[in-house]
């Protein structure tokens, strides 16, 4: 970096401009051309910018569909002198006229978009990472002998075809080609641009996206209501007919759109109002009859909320994978102690670092995509453009090693730091997770008229455990009778709710949620199909998901504190380990349909052995957020 070039450049003279819609001439001095300009045509003002501003609707400006190659400097100060002037109103922006015509300042918003877009030419900060032969930013840059650095394809093509390799910049001449590096920092600084570049475009594209009516003639106005029936956008004057008319009053109106052809049935004509889980696809009702009958088919906002949780998750995930890769890419630093080894350990970690480099890339334009697509409120256009996270064909880096021995132990220490470093990360993740579905902490408390008879509850009716010993109770509809039950007395039908309970000292115990009409009269089966969603322990150390099959867990040590969260319309049942903050196991696509309730299994006391009681705990949080709670 900090490189010098040279760039080509011509001088011209004797050039006369006018504007678009006038016959005044401006004569211009000396100009000089360069490879790009550090504008685009996004940069240029247009009608629908005034449009949005009432006090400039009456200034005409020429549509301009070109790239801007000619820079106007305050050395022509003719072009740049105010003919007339259209003062400000409400902090909004004012226009000029010149002799080249008007054009438009501000406001604040639309100049910072402005600066954004003009970083798609080479800023002073992007001028860094060009290299020096193709002038574009730098493609899988390495270093040379002497320090410089070049795209590995440039500077492979420019030794191709000289016979003494020397160095483009500081023509040093090296008596052997030399063998090329790559420049680990320097490239993750490249992505990390191109990152920001790719963001930077993507918002700009939001923050300018605008419907306009399909009624109005020029310059035409904002839509506030598109139409599933008409196929058409209105504005606020033009949306009246379909707000007063009877017939029109009939028409499915929607926040405004520009693929409204994309939302209507090819088939059946009718609007895309239902989303098909089995086919992945949006339906109409007529679908839902016909192509897709037996499907499982849920309204676009039900398949939104969930595939918008789902996409969360993975977003989650896929940081954890960049996270993971920037820590396996360390092993470039014990590339010198490996020189002094076998040369393949040398190859296979330097492939390694290329291929964790072009993984944390791909994973990190996903991560972009999915986070400017969380932004968006549209159901539809949400389900249509959810990408696959992760990308496909990753590798799984968790079977990448060396052989101590053959490396001196080098590599067994390298791979020994990595695990700590990992280790410290992925918790830190975790941990961010865990408080974040602690803010959903609700006050839970226990049904005594759903207590099994040899149940004992705390007078707070905080703690509950098993006796042995069965109490004379009335054998109501809400009571188990048979196994050692005891549901929450709160239920849940919407949102999001959490709750913790310690199970320390207990040899054998269940734990998590069921919905209202369960099953409570004799033998108790533990399943999502019989509306029970939970984890238990059994025999002091194993531990199951209750997900008919059983599913084995293998926590890294016994948890003393467990907290369960319920996020009822994207269908989640997840399990914390409250100490560690390790997830230990999540029930996914669930369909509730009723009241949800926290359910407790302190588990038969066994002579004693079992005799430490289920606590509900105090959640530690400072925002207490609660969802749905009846």
């Amino acid at each position: 970096m900090g490189q010098e070039k040279v760039v080509d450049s011509y001088m011209l003279t004797d050039l006369e401009v006018a504007g678009l819609e006038s016959n005044n001439f401006c004569d211009l001095p000396e100009i000089f051309t360069q490879r790009s300009m550090p504008v685009h045509r996004g940069n240029i003002p247009q009608r629908k910018d005034l449009q949005r501003w009432p006090h400039l609707r009456h200034i005409k400006i020429p549509e301009v569909e070109a790239d801007v190659d000619l820079l106007i400097g305050t050395n022509v100060p003719q072009a740049l002198e105010p003919w007339e002037v259209v003062r400000a109103v409400d902090g909004g922006p004012y226009a000029i006229k010149t002799i080249l015509g008007w054009t438009e300042r501000g406001p604040e918003e639309i100049a910072k978009w402005t600066t954004k877009m003009a970083s798609r030419s080479p800023s002073r900060s992007e001028e860094q990472f060009l290299c020096s032969i193709c002038l574009e930013v730098f493609s899988e840059p390495v270093s040379t002998p002497c320090g410089h650095n070049f795209c590995k394809r440039c500077i492979s093509q420019a030794w191709d075809s000289i016979e003494s390799c020397f160095c483009p910049l500081c023509k040093e001449v090296f008596s052997t080609r030399p063998q090329l590096k790559t420049n680990t920092l320097l490239s993750e600084m490249v992505s990390q641009l191109k990152l920001e570049k790719r963001s930077s475009s993507m918002e700009y594209m939001l923050f300018f996206s605008e419907v306009q009516c399909d009624v109005c003639s020029e310059p035409k106005l904002k839509a506030v209501k598109s139409c599933l029936v008409c196929l058409s956008s209105f504005c606020e004057s033009h949306l009246q007919p379909h707000l007063s008319a009877p017939r029109l009053k009939r028409h499915q109106l929607m926040e405004p759109v520009d693929d409204l052809e994309d939302r209507i049935c090819p088939t059946h004509q009718r609007p895309l109002e239902l989303f098909c889980s089995t086919d992945q696809s949006g339906v109409c009702s007529m679908c839902v009859i016909r192509e897709h009958k037996n499907h499982e088919v849920l309204s676009l906002e039900e398949a939104f909320e969930q595939e918008k949780v789902s996409l969360q998750q993975t977003v989650a995930e896929n940081q954890r994978l960049v996270e993971q890769r920037r820590l396996k890419r360390c092993l470039d630093h014990h590339t010198k102690v490996l020189e002094q080894s076998l040369s393949k350990h040398k190859e296979r970690a330097q492939a390694l670092i290329q291929q964790l480099q072009q993984e944390m890339c791909e994973l990190e334009k996903s991560s972009t995509e999915a986070q400017q697509l969380s932004l968006s409120t549209d159901p539809l256009h949400f389900l249509q453009r959810c990408p696959a996270l992760p990308p496909a064909g990753l590798k799984d880096w968790s079977s990448v090693s060396f052989e101590p021995q053959t490396c001196e132990g080098s590599a067994a220490r390298a791979l020994s730091e990595l695990e700590t470093s990992l280790s410290q990360k992925i918790n830190k993740v975790f941990k961010e997770e865990l408080r974040r579905v602690q803010t959903f902490a609700v006050d839970v408390t226990l049904d005594p008229d759903s207590a099994a008879p040899w149940l004992v509850l705390s007078e707070d009716l905080k703690q509950v455990h098993d006796t042995d010993v069965r109490k004379k109770l009335p054998n109501s509809p809400q009571r188990f009778d048979k196994c050692a039950i005891v549901l929450g007395k709160q239920s849940f039908s919407s949102g999001r709710f959490y709750f913790e309970v310690q199970v320390k000292g207990k040899t054998e115990w269940d734990l998590g949620v069921a919905q209202e009409s369960v099953n409570r009269k004799g033998t108790i089966n533990l399943s999502p199909k019989d509306g029970f969603w939970t984890i238990w322990l059994r025999d002091k150390d194993k531990y199951s998901a209750n997900a008919g099959p059983p599913v084995l867990l293998s926590p890294l040590r016994p948890p003393q504190k467990v907290g369960v969260f319920v996020d009822y319309g994207a269908g989640l049942v997840s399990f914390y380990d409250v100490d560690s903050a390790d997830l230990l196991y999540s029930f996914t696509g669930c369909c509730f349909r009723e009241k949800l309730f926290p359910y407790f299994g302190p588990c038969n006391n066994f002579g004693g052995t079992n005799a430490a009681p289920l606590i509900i705990s105090a959640v530690d949080t400072e925002s207490p957020v609660c969802e749905g709670l009846k």
